[in-house]
């Protein structure tokens, strides 16, 4: 029953203070700062019965103080007609990281201000698979608002059931795979989005939803496959690696909310994308800088060897693969928006940074043979000040032992994208 109470309340919960609607005659500078407080969900959280058997999100939900805000299911918390749902907050938007992460051309404004600026991502090929568990009733018609919220195209979106039959609904699934279509699609608008649907989180309905994924991006072409979920490493897990071999498709996982690493984001198989956070002016909302998300997950696998694109890297210890590879927006106090009906949501997590990476590199058309290829493109560029943002400032890990550093850490790996070369 507590999952149950959890599940009902929560979209009250947000409803009543994250996601609401500043007045117009409000400065929106006048909200900026007033902070708020972090929720995690059930589905993010790991029991120790699980390692190994069931995999856990990777998210996590931003609510912001309350202040003179309207719940959203009342008729004064009207959504805007496009750009942010809700005037007056920074949280990211399509067009705020596509200038962030400059795969726009320069913007009007420098700033990247999510109120402000409209320039969305283009391009897109092939295909993208979302693998997540459960079923997500309101995909279609969600992907569709938010895409309407934000001036995307139009998704071509197809729900795909992993075992053939319909699995049953649970709601903190559904904010996971909301947010996995709906970023994947903001970073590679063009291309086709699978939504596999694995009949439940344990990890054998979840990598036979993989090879199903493998299946279907094979159909398109080529493609990504995307996983927001994971768990704590165990001693088996080097045998199911091989479920992420599918040639002409790249797979992408994240490194995890919380110090340490988690599988299958270890696989060498697999680019392993960890959290930044985004700062910003509190009054203004200019960005400042990126920083190491001081919860993202990474370190040393304690069972995957060095795989040679990281074999001589400072840093890395050269007997075990290191995570994370890559990295991008995951702080929930900076994080997106995500719809999931009736209720729009700040989300983060690194679950929100994997389907930005897949887009990325989709739109790039790097639609490389494998992902150990398309690793050590990532790793041959590393270096690149015009592909890639290097970290240097912030920490994470057990104690916040690890220090974002020049060049990879364990804390943001290479380092956040810059545009589409080297990808």
């Amino acid at each position: 029953m507590k999952s149950q109470r959890f599940q009902m309340t929560l979209p009250a919960l947000l409803g009543a203070a994250a996601l609401a609607a500043v007045a117009p005659r409000d400065a929106y500078s006048e909200w900026a700062a007033r902070g708020g407080h972090t929720v995690t969900p059930e589905s993010s959280i790991e029991q120790s019965e699980h390692v190994g058997v069931r995999a856990h999100t990777n998210f996590k939900m931003f609510v912001p103080a309350a202040g003179m805000v309207a719940r959203q299911d009342s008729p004064e918390a009207v959504p805007q007609a496009s750009g942010p749902p809700f005037h007056g907050y920074f949280y990211e938007t399509p067009a705020s990281l596509a200038c962030i992460y400059k795969l726009v051309s320069p913007s009007q404004d420098p700033g990247c201000n999510p109120n402000t600026v409209t320039a969305n991502p283009t391009g897109g090929a092939g295909a993208i698979a979302i693998v997540d568990a459960y079923h997500y009733p309101t995909a279609a018609s969600d992907l569709t608002r938010f895409s309407a919220q934000f001036g995307l195209p139009a998704a071509n979106l197809q729900v795909v059931f992993a075992n053939g039959r319909q699995p049953k609904v649970n709601a903190d699934w559904n904010i996971e795979a909301a947010l996995d279509i709906q970023w994947a699609h903001a970073m590679a608008p063009q291309a086709k989005i699978f939504l596999v649907e694995a009949a439940s989180n344990s990890f054998s309905d979840l990598l036979s939803a993989v090879s199903v994924a493998n299946a279907q991006v094979k159909s398109a072409g080529s493609g990504q496959v995307s996983m927001s979920w994971g768990g704590s490493e165990f001693t088996a897990e080097t045998f199911y690696d091989g479920y992420f071999t599918q040639a002409g498709v790249v797979y992408f996982a994240s490194s995890g909310d919380s110090p340490g690493v988690i599988w299958p984001s270890t696989s060498p198989f697999v680019v392993s994308v960890g959290g930044t956070s985004i700062s910003r002016n509190s009054t203004t909302g200019t960005f400042q800088q990126e920083l190491a998300w001081q919860s993202g997950g990474g370190g040393p696998s304690l069972y995957e060897p060095l795989p040679s694109f990281q074999a001589g890297l400072k840093r890395i210890p050269q007997t075990s693969r290191a995570t994370p590879d890559v990295s991008a927006d995951a702080d929930p106090s900076t994080g997106v928006w995500v719809y999931a009906s009736p209720y729009w949501y700040v989300v983060g997590g690194t679950s929100v940074a994997a389907p930005i990476w897949a887009g990325i590199v989709n739109a790039a058309r790097s639609f490389s043979p494998a992902s150990q290829n398309e690793l050590a493109t990532l790793y041959a560029n590393r270096g690149n000040t015009s592909d890639f943002t290097n970290i240097v400032l912030g920490s994470c890990g057990p104690n916040q032992g690890y220090l974002a550093s020049a060049g990879w850490d364990f804390c943001t790996g290479i380092g956040s994208p810059l545009g589409y070369s080297g990808k």
